[in-house]
C-alpha cells in the first residue's frame, strides 16, 4: 500500500511545478529578490519557510473549528509569528553570523503571502494531515525556486557556491578566469533575481503550454 494516495502526493508535487507559488501564483517574490545573492542564505530561508508553513498549516487546521471568523487573520499572524521567533532563535544559537544577515528577512516570513494564503485557502478547510502535506509542498516549491536563483546568482556574480570558489581565483587568474572570464557583478544586485525568475517562468511555460495565460 502506498504511503500517500495520488491526491495526497499531488499536494506535494503540484507546487513543485505546475502550481508553483512563485512562478505560477507569483507569490513570495520579495524574498526571491532579497536573499538569493548567496546560495547559503537561499537554503536557510527555504528550510525556515518549510518549517513555518508545514507546522503552521497543521496548527491552523487543528484549531480551525474554534477560531472566530472575525479574528482569524490575527490568530494566523500569531501562529506564524511564534514559529518565526522559534526559527530566529535557532539561527542565533547555531548560525549566528548567518542570522545577522537574514535577521530582517526571517522576520518578514510573518508577512509572506504564501504562508497566509495557504492558511486561508487550505488549512482552514482541511484536516491536519492534508494541511501538513499542502504546507510542505508549497514551501518546497518556494524553496526550489529560491535555491535555483541563489545558485546562479552566486555562481555568476561571485564565482562561488556556499562561499567556496568553484570557478577559480579571479585575482590569481586560475580556472575559468585564466580564459578571460570575469564575475558578473550585476547578478549580485536584486534586479538580477527578477531576470533569473523570469527565465525560469519562460522555461516552465515553454515545456508546458497549458500554463500560458490567454489574453
Amino acid at each position: 500500500m502506498a504511503l500517500l494516495s495520488k491526491k495526497d502526493a499531488n499536494l506535494i508535487l503540484d507546487p513543485l511545478a505546475d502550481n508553483n507559488p512563485i512562478t505560477i501564483q507569483v507569490l513570495g517574490i520579495c524574498s526571491a529578490l532579497a536573499i538569493t545573492a548567496e546560495l547559503k542564505a537561499s537554503v536557510v530561508m527555504a528550510l525556515s519557510v518549510i518549517f513555518v508553513l508545514g507546522v503552521g498549516n497543521v496548527v491552523i487546521s487543528l484549531i480551525r473549528n474554534i477560531i472566530p471568523s472575525k479574528i482569524r487573520i490575527i490568530v494566523q499572524l500569531i501562529v506564524v509569528a511564534t514559529l518565526v521567533i522559534v526559527v530566529d532563535q535557532v539561527l542565533k544559537a547555531f548560525a549566528y553570523e548567518l542570522s545577522k544577515t537574514l535577521a530582517v528577512f526571517v522576520g518578514l516570513i510573518i508577512t509572506n503571502c504564501i504562508i497566509m494564503g495557504r492558511f486561508e485557502a487550505f488549512a482552514l478547510g482541511n484536516g491536519p494531515w492534508k494541511s501538513f502535506l499542502d504546507g510542505i509542498g508549497n514551501a518546497l516549491g518556494y524553496g526550489v525556486i529560491l535555491i535555483i536563483v541563489g545558485f546562479f546568482r552566486e555562481l555568476l556574480g561571485s564565482g562561488t557556491l556556499f562561499g567556496i570558489k568553484v570557478l577559480g581565483d579571479p585575482i590569481a587568474k586560475t580556472g575559468v578566469y585564466a580564459f578571460g572570464y570575469e564575475n558578473n557583478g550585476f547578478m549580485i544586485i536584486p534586479p538580477a533575481a527578477l531576470i533569473v525568475v523570469g527565465i525560469i517562468i519562460w522555461v516552465q511555460r515553454s515545456r508546458n503550454r497549458a500554463l500560458i495565460e490567454e489574453n
